[in-house]
Formats: structure tokens, sequence, C-alpha cells
């Protein structure tokens, strides 16, 4: 017979399916050893296999990126317009004043003040320095017979208001005018909408502050009301009148005097290790803890529990984009380990044709890695694209502020920031390969019995 003739020492071993050779199995090479260009080829001619896995990745890393830009922004425009309010990036006064900062202690107030702005200015060139009062009265408001028709407690302050509109910019005060105008010359003050209700005030009203001077005697100066501010805020809007500095200091005896000379990155937002930095450079120059009326200066996070704001907005950011990252996470997990249990017919046929496991589990995890990788990239593009659009012209929310409680901007920007570039990996390619390494894990489960039966389904 013929296959007598057949020389079994010197034959060609038969060949399984898929023409692999039975007796050297482990000489079979798979065609992704060639590298992963084949993986990324493959990927990009299957649109079955990338395109709804990298759309889904695109969005999630996108939410990711665009929440992170918006938080910082929200919680930085907050803390600045707590600092151009009242506090400052860095606030300089006297050490007395400092220790009775919530008095408003115009008795500890510095003098001298021109010579110390322009010490300020020249030490320390690139910061904004401005000075301010800050007070506490009573406001009177006459009859057609000069007596007293009603009266109100108010928290003044007075800042630069006439021949310049830099202290009017800062504070935002144009939005918060709604009625009437800035003061346009000396004797013109701004109190708020509220006040003016209570005690039944209009544009153009005469009143009486009185308060105490800086040497502790009675002040009283007239006002005539030029216009009505809305902060949003209860306990501004409750009473507060603003005057320009020089009607204030002369009103309270303060010539060439301030409470407060506060300071300003021209260059960035709040930055508390710098103004750190900068207030123990001044105070190691200038602050006697022996004298009162000796200069200090203290950052932001230094003054009026703002350091409790600061950290707050920090961790609460943290959180919120914490727990958005494991939520898209988990979306995105769940979206690797769908797509490779969906695939497990392909596993099958894969290691029928001889493709070994340990083959078929890394190309299922190099395809994920670049799944994440261009769903990253795109995500992380599209993203900064949306947060550079908040950020140049962001979302005017005043019509929702107007009673509001916190010191709150009336328009809403994002913040691109170092961590906004990266943070979309972080769901965008850990999340979907690991949800590819737990689908792969039933690759080394699969037998080689049940294939057959699978294929023929």
């Amino acid at each position: 017979m013929i296959m007598n003739n057949i020389d079994e020492t010197n034959s060609t071993p038969p060949l399984g399916v898929g023409g692999k050779n039975i007796k050297n199995e482990s000489n079979f090479k798979s065609p992704l050893g060639v590298g992963g260009s084949f993986l990324f080829k493959g990927l990009i001619r299957d649109k079955s296999r990338s395109l709804l896995p990298i759309i889904v990745v695109t969005v999630g890393v996108m939410m990711t990126v665009f929440l992170e830009a918006y938080m910082s922004g929200i919680f930085s425009d907050s803390i600045e317009s707590t600092a151009r309010f009242s506090s400052g990036h860095v606030k300089v006064m006297t050490t007395a004043y400092r220790e009775n900062l919530s008095q408003m202690p115009n008795d500890y107030a510095m003098l001298e003040v021109d010579n110390t702005l322009e010490m300020l200015r020249t030490d320390f060139p690139d910061m904004i320095w401005t000075d301010r009062i800050q007070f506490g009265g009573l406001l009177d408001a006459p009859d057609s017979l000069g007596n007293t028709r009603s009266q109100g407690n108010v928290l003044g302050m007075g800042i630069h208001l006439l021949n310049s509109s830099d202290e009017i910019q800062r504070m935002d005060l144009q939005t918060k005018l709604i009625e009437g105008d800035f003061p346009q010359k000396q004797g013109e003050a701004l109190i708020t909408k509220e006040l003016a209700r209570k005690m039944k005030l209009v544009v153009g009203d005469q009143v009486t502050l009185m308060s105490a001077s800086m040497y502790g005697e009675m002040a009283m100066y007239n006002f005539r009301i030029s216009g009505l501010l809305h902060f949003g805020t209860e306990a501004l809007d409750r009473g507060m009148i603003v005057a320009d500095i020089n009607d204030v200091r002369f009103a309270l005896n303060m010539e060439n005097a301030a409470g407060e000379i506060l300071g300003f990155f021209s260059d960035s937002p709040y930055d508390n290790s710098r103004a750190e930095a900068l207030a123990a450079n001044f105070n190691s120059k200038n602050t006697d803890t022996q004298d009162k009326f000796s200069l200090t200066m203290a950052p932001m996070s230094g003054v009026g529990g703002m350091d409790f704001m600061i950290a707050y907005s920090e961790n609460a950011q943290f959180l919120v984009i914490f727990i958005f990252i494991i939520a898209m996470s988990v979306v995105l997990w769940n979206t690797g380990l769908v797509g490779g249990l969906r695939r497990y017919g392909e596993f099958g046929l894969r290691l029928a044709i001889g493709e070994s496991k340990h083959e078929i589990y890394r190309s299922l995890i190099i395809e994920a890695l670049f799944t994440g990788l261009v769903g990253s990239f795109i995500g992380t593009a599209v993203g900064l694209f949306f947060s550079w659009l908040m950020q140049k012209y962001g979302i005017d929310v005043s019509g929702m502020m107007q009673n509001t409680q916190m010191m709150l901007p009336t328009v809403f920007r994002s913040q691109i920031s170092t961590t906004t570039y990266w943070i979309g990996i972080i769901p965008g390619v850990l999340s979907t390969v690991i949800g590819a390494m737990l689908a792969g894990v039933g690759i080394y489960k699969r037998q080689t019995a049940s294939l057959f039966k699978e294929l023929e389904n």
C-alpha cells in the first residue's frame, strides 16, 4: 500500500486547523509579532472595533478636562472677587490695626500713606498697590425741615472713585450700580438699594454720616447720594456706603492716612505661597512687635479667616473632580469590559487557528492602549477648546446672582492650568486599559472543545 512507503522518520508532521504544525506548536508566530503598527492599522480599518470606543473615551475625557478647567475658574474667581473687594492678595497695615482688624480701628491707621505707597511701589514693582479706608457709622436722613426722619447703621468704604476708574473696575462696581451714577465730584457717595429702601431715600437726597474720627472724636459729614448699588450679598446690601477716599479722609480727620493698603499680583491670580513669601520678606524688614504702629503685611490667607476659604476651595475642587473622574472611569472601564466580552467569538477563532492566549491577551491590551491614547488626545483637544472659549468669553450669570449669600463673580469663566492638559489621561487611558485587562481574563478560561460549537453557531 502507498501508506507503507511513507518514511515515518522523515515525514512532515500533519498540519492542524489553519496549517498549524501540531508537533511544533511552540514555533507558531502570530502576525501580531510584527509590532504595534499591525494592531493600529487594524483598529483604523475596522471601524466597528474602534469607532465607538474612541467616541466614548473622547466624550469622557472632554467632560473631565472641561470640568477641571471650569472648577478651577469658579473657585479662582470666587477668591479673586473677595481679594479685590476686601482683602487684597496681600494687605499692609499697622500691627495694632491687624490685631483688631474686625473692628476697623482707624485710630491705629497708617500715617504718611503717600511715602508708604512710594516705598511699596519701589520695592515691589510687580504689584499693584491701592490705599483704602473702612469705617462704620450711622447714616442720618433729614426731612424738609432738617429734622431726622430716618437713620440706619452703615458699613463704609473709602476708595479712589474720582479721576480714576481702576477701583471701579477692580471691584466690579459697574455691574452692581443699578441706579444713578458714580460720584463725579466731592461730597457724593453710593449707597445700597436695600439701605435706600429702608431709609426711604432716592438718588439726589442729602444724608449725614456720623462716625468716629481717627482721634476718637465724633465726626459728621454731609453726602449727596449719586447712585444705588446692589451686591447680591445680604451682609453688604443691608447697609453699605461707598465714597471717594479723599472725602472719607476729610470726614474722619485722616489727612494723608489710611487704614490699609492692598496689594495685587499684576501678572497672575492669587498664589498663596508667593503671597506668604512676599509678606515674610516685608515683615522681616519693617515689623517691630514692640511698636504697635510699625507696618506689617499679611497674605490673603492670613486675613479674616480666608485661610479656611482657600483650603476649602482647593479641597472642594479636588473632591468634585475626583468623584467625576471615578464616575467617568467606571463608564470607560465598562466600555472596555463590554467590548472585550463581545469579542469572545473572535478570540475563540484565533485560538483555533493556533494563536496563543498570551498573544491574544497582549494584543487586547495594546488595542485598548491605542484606543485610550487616541480618545484622550482628541478629548483633551476638544475639552481645551471649550475651556478656552469659556475662559475668554465667560457666562454671564448676573441674573441668577441677585439673592446669593456668597461673594461670587457675575461672569463665570474657566481657567486652563497645567493640570488641565494631563488630567484626561486618568480616565481615558488607565480606565480603558484596566477594563480590557479584566475582559481579557476570560481568554484564559476558553476551552478548545467549545470552540467548534461556537463556530457552528
